[in-house]
C-alpha cells in the first residue's frame, strides 16, 4: 500500500463526506483499501486535520492503560479508539492489548530506543590516566605487556600448526 500525504487524506475524506462517492470508489482511485478511507474519516471526525500530522510520540504506561480501559468500557473497536485518542495506527492498540494480556502491566512500560549513553563515571576513568611511574601506571603497563605476550604466543602457535598441516592449499 502506498503512503499518502496529509493533503491526500484530507481530499479523500472531503470527497467521502460530500456524499458523491463511496469509500470503495475513492479507494480504487487512490489505489488503497476502502477500510483505509473509513479509518481516515473516523480520524478526521474526532481530530480534524490534526489527525493527519505525523507525530513521533512515546506513549506513557498510564496513557496506554487509559486507552485500553476506554475501549473495554465503551465497547469501541480499535479503529474508533485510535481515532478518539489520535493514535496513527489502530494496530498499536492491538499490540498493547496483547502485551497487557500476556505479560501484565509492566509490558506497557515504554522502552527507550537508540544508543545507550555512557555513564559519567566510566568517562572520568578513561580520561584520567595514571601518573607515569605510579603503581597504577606500572600495573597497567604490565597488563598491556602480558596481553601482547599472550597474543604473540597464540599467533606463533597458529603459524606452527599451519606449517605442520599436510593439507596445504596452493593458491593460483
Amino acid at each position: 500500500m502506498a503512503k499518502f500525504t496529509s493533503e491526500d487524506k484530507v481530499q479523500a475524506v472531503s470527497r467521502y463526506l460530500n456524499g458523491n462517492e463511496s469509500s470503495y470508489e475513492i479507494a480504487k482511485s487512490l489505489g488503497t483499501n476502502h477500510k483505509a478511507i473509513l479509518k481516515w474519516v473516523k480520524q478526521y471526525e474526532y481530530n480534524g486535520v490534526d489527525a493527519f500530522i505525523k507525530r513521533y510520540t512515546n506513549y506513557t504506561q498510564q496513557f496506554k492503560l487509559d486507552v485500553l480501559n476506554y475501549m473495554i468500557e465503551h465497547g469501541t473497536f480499535f479503529v474508533e479508539t485510535a481515532a478518539i485518542f489520535n493514535i496513527a495506527a489502530p494496530s498499536t492498540i492491538l499490540v498493547w492489548k496483547k502485551q497487557f494480556e500476556t505479560q501484565g502491566l509492566d509490558a506497557l512500560q515504554s522502552k527507550k530506543k537508540g544508543c545507550l549513553s555512557m555513564k559519567k563515571e566510566s568517562m572520568k576513568q578513561t580520561n584520567q590516566l595514571p601518573a607515569e611511574g605510579s603503581v597504577e601506571a606500572l600495573e597497567a603497563r604490565i597488563k598491556q605487556l602480558e596481553m601482547e605476550n599472550a597474543y604473540l604466543k597464540k599467533l606463533n602457535a597458529l603459524v606452527q600448526n599451519k606449517e605442520k598441516s599436510p593439507n596445504k592449499t596452493k593458491r593460483k
